[in-house]
């Protein structure tokens, strides 16, 4: 590769009129002989490598335990294990409250300290319920580690550290959440080059060219001022280069396009809703009228929380009327599912699996007449595809109101389809749901993936609003606003709307 070594940036020109054939080159090297940063290292490591100049010869990790805010400060004034011990040395038995006042230290930092010291038997609380010292030295892991701040002017190589110092260390570092903490863990991949016969051709190229790399690259109104220009010489400027790429920051495409939803029906006079991501089987399943043995709220379908496995309680009176609903159909003129309500699994935690869940929420607080909407990240297992993703996002509404009927419901439907998702062919198709009736599906055509359901509606059952307190019609709907923004935003695949690739999202555009 022929290099015109006049268009060379100067840390490419400084770094190989300094480096030879032969010679390993790392940055650790060129930011103690050059004094560059380690960014502009690498920026010149990548340039070179480029252009055929450096090879990569070596490659290896290295770690370092860096000095914190907090280890400086530890370092001046003690651990607060060392503090106290020193304490209570010098001022005999103290309660833990004393303690952290007369030291200015958190009572989290006290008890824990305390905790180590009596541990080890340094120290212990007397008849009194006061500490008190019972032997004369700390413990060795803490010498260590006073010793380590002692030593630690930046950064330490873990490579350095013996045994006992690595182990001691790795109490007093974090990778991430470093601020609590008297040293941050920092893991480098150290790579090595070496200058190749190019690079040789080239350094001797800017040698011959008489290019140091001190050329000005700018001319400033103070370097007029000061008459400073006089002093050396310009980089050439090639007038026919192209100019660089101006990227301007924009929103999100997906994000745009979810924000102009909401404002479409806030302009139609919807209230928005919002709720939690977990949820309990209460609401997210058995408000809704679905039983507690559907087969929708087996683990296949829905996503349990781990820890804590249940809510402390579920708001009354509406545990009481859903269950009793459930059991017999309470007063709402059904005979409900035939079962025993439980009582333990409706408080059991899930990630919310549908967003009708916040509609049962807005029952219970809702005005007569009344229109509501949210837009929710769901949760469902499923194959991902084009059409289908793990964790979605539905607009889920109601409305409510002595007249209103399944009329209303379709209207809203085809404003959703064609209106919203831009939908050129719709039909409506029955379906069922546990929770309303009659039940509707609204499906749209797509140019290339073809028919798909958007979601689905109806009017919620008697079960589902007089149990929450509520008794007129409701209309409901939850549909895939993922799958409205593929028509919306001309996409073929759903995982579009969630791509990493910064250039797709640069380019396209949403409302």
């Amino acid at each position: 590769m022929d290099i015109d070594v006049k268009n060379l940036h100067p840390l490419e020109v400084k770094l190989l009129r300094h480096v030879s054939l032969g010679e390993k080159i790392t940055a650790e090297r060129i930011v103690e002989e050059l004094g560059y940063k380690v960014g502009q290292c690498n920026q010149a490591f990548s340039w070179l490598a480029a252009k055929g100049c450096l090879v990569e010869t070596g490659r290896s990790k290295k770690v370092l335990y860096e000095l914190t805010e907090l280890g400086s400060a530890q370092k001046e004034s003690g651990m607060p294990v060392e503090r106290i011990f020193t304490f209570l040395k010098e001022n005999g038995p103290h309660t833990m409250p004393e303690i952290a006042d007369a030291l200015s230290l958190e009572k989290s930092d006290v008890g824990s300290a305390f905790g180590l010291l009596s541990k080890e038997g340094i120290t212990k609380l007397n008849d009194e319920r006061k500490a008190e010292v019972v032997k004369e030295e700390l413990p060795e892991e803490v010498r260590v580690q006073r010793a380590l701040l002692d030593k630690t002017v930046d950064a330490l190589e873990e490579a350095s550290l013996s045994d006992a110092e690595k182990k001691a260390i790795a109490a007093m570092a974090k990778k991430r959440g470093a601020a609590s903490s008297p040293f941050k863990l920092i893991e480098r991949e150290e790579v090595v080059y070496e200058l190749t016969e190019a690079g040789s051709a080239a350094k001797e190229g800017v040698i011959k060219a008489n290019i140091t790399g001190e050329e000005f690259g700018l001319l400033t109104p103070e370097m007029l001022s000061s008459g400073s220009w006089k002093n050396g010489s310009f980089r050439p400027f090639g007038i026919n280069a192209p100019t660089s790429r101006l990227i301007p920051g924009r929103h999100n495409a997906y994000g745009n396009y979810l924000q102009w939803v909401k404002d479409k029906l806030t302009s139609l006079g919807f209230e928005e809703f919002d709720g939690p991501l977990v949820e309990n089987e209460f609401w997210n399943g058995d408000a809704l009228f679905m039983p507690q043995f559907h087969s929708a709220r087996d683990i296949h379908d829905v996503y349990y929380v781990k820890d804590p496995v249940h809510c402390k309680e579920i708001e009354e009176p509406w545990l009481s009327q859903v269950a009793k609903t459930h059991e017999n159909g309470w007063e709402t003129g059904s005979r409900g599912w035939g079962y025993t309500f439980d009582h333990e699994f409706t408080r059991r935690q899930v990630l919310r699996s549908q967003g009708t869940v916040l509609s049962a929420h807005q029952l219970t607080k809702a005005k007569i007449p009344g229109k509501y909407f949210g837009v929710a990240r769901c949760f469902r297992y499923d194959q991902v595809d084009a059409t289908h993703g793990a964790d979605f996002y539905q607009t889920e509404g109601i409305v409510l109101g002595e007249d209103v009927n399944l009329k209303n419901l379709l209207g809203l439907l085809k404003m959703f389809a064609e209106e919203i998702a831009g939908a050129e062919e719709v039909k409506y198709v029955p379906g069922y749901f546990p929770f309303t009736e009659p039940s509707i599906e609204v499906h749209i055509k797509h140019p290339v993936l073809g028919w798909f359901e958007l979601g689905g509606s109806g009017i919620f059952r008697p079960e589902v609003t007089k149990a929450l307190g509520i008794d007129v019609p409701v209309l409901a709907w939850g549909l895939g606003i993922d799958r409205m923004a593929l028509m919306h935003l001309g996409l073929n695949d759903l995982r579009e709307l969630f791509t990493p690739n910064i250039e797709n999202v640069r380019t396209r555009r949403g409302n």
